[in-house]
């Protein structure tokens, strides 16, 4: 099976690359633009599944909506080849804040303008005639703003009950096994919410990694919780409810050095 994925050279791709469970070819921006619709077209010629990571975050000097144009200029060039599936990478950031577990056919109200133009995409791509999933991705180990960011005086939101914001998260180890698995799936949904069951305390997450951080009072912007349902992902690959607690994604991460 011929598997391409698009933004090997971001942070999330340098991550789950050498840990992919299959071969696949792995396309950087410097390899392939993905504006160059010729070399795109190249590029996806013969894939049998696209995993499109490439996307613009709030680190990129470049305006977000271009999220979206990236995402159509990937399904165009897919559909002009006769490539395959498209797996296009969204966020849990569409949901913004609401309590309780966030199915895929639940309300989306992103707060952010990452959030809001994440929902543009899929939006775009639902559209599109060329077969695609927009997954949104929780909190990925060593790709947050926690694990990945971590620093001497890290400080970390402190809700006042005391505890800290809960997220669902995934290892890198668990979401490379994942993204395989759904490159060969079959009958895959528009949607996909992609984490590791269950919702943990950021603080709890960094404890059990050792790494010390300060309490912060809560601002009125901080989210208290993103707890994504993932019984529709578990109908096509199993993560255990241990890769989802504190102790199974710090080890995951731990892991990937392995």
């Amino acid at each position: 099976m011929d598997i391409v994925v698009l933004g090997a050279g971001g942070k999330l791709g340098q991550l789950l690359r050498p840990l992919f469970p299959r071969p696949a070819r792995w396309v950087n921006r410097t390899e392939v633009d993905i504006r160059d619709r010729d070399a795109l077209r190249a590029c996806l010629s013969g894939a049998d599944a696209v995993i499109c990571m490439a996307g613009i975050t709030n680190t990129n000097a470049e305006p977000m909506d271009g999220n979206t144009d990236l995402a159509l200029r990937t399904l165009d060039a897919a559909r002009d080849v006769g490539a395959g599936h498209v797996l296009l990478f969204s966020s849990a950031a569409v949901y913004g804040r609401q309590p309780g577990s966030l199915s895929e056919d639940g309300t989306v109200a992103p707060l952010s303008d990452y959030g809001a133009t994440k929902l543009a995409m899929e939006h775009a791509a639902a559209a599109h005639a060329h077969p695609n999933t927009s997954l949104r991705l929780g909190n990925v180990a060593g790709a947050d703003a926690i694990l990945g960011d971590w620093r001497p005086g890290f400080a970390l939101d402190q809700l006042p009950d005391g505890t800290t914001p809960q997220r669902s998260y995934i290892g890198p180890h668990a979401l490379a096994r994942t993204l395989a698995t759904l490159a060969g799936a079959t009958s895959l949904p528009p949607v996909l919410n992609v984490a590791a069951p269950g919702c943990v305390q950021m603080g709890e997450v960094l404890d059990r990694a050792g790494l010390a951080w300060t309490p912060r009072p809560a601002t009125p912007s901080t989210i208290p919780i993103v707890n994504l349902d993932t019984t529709r992902l578990q109908g096509f690959t199993k993560i255990k409810p241990w890769e989802g607690t504190p102790e199974g994604i710090v080890e995951d991460w731990q892991n990937r050095l392995i």
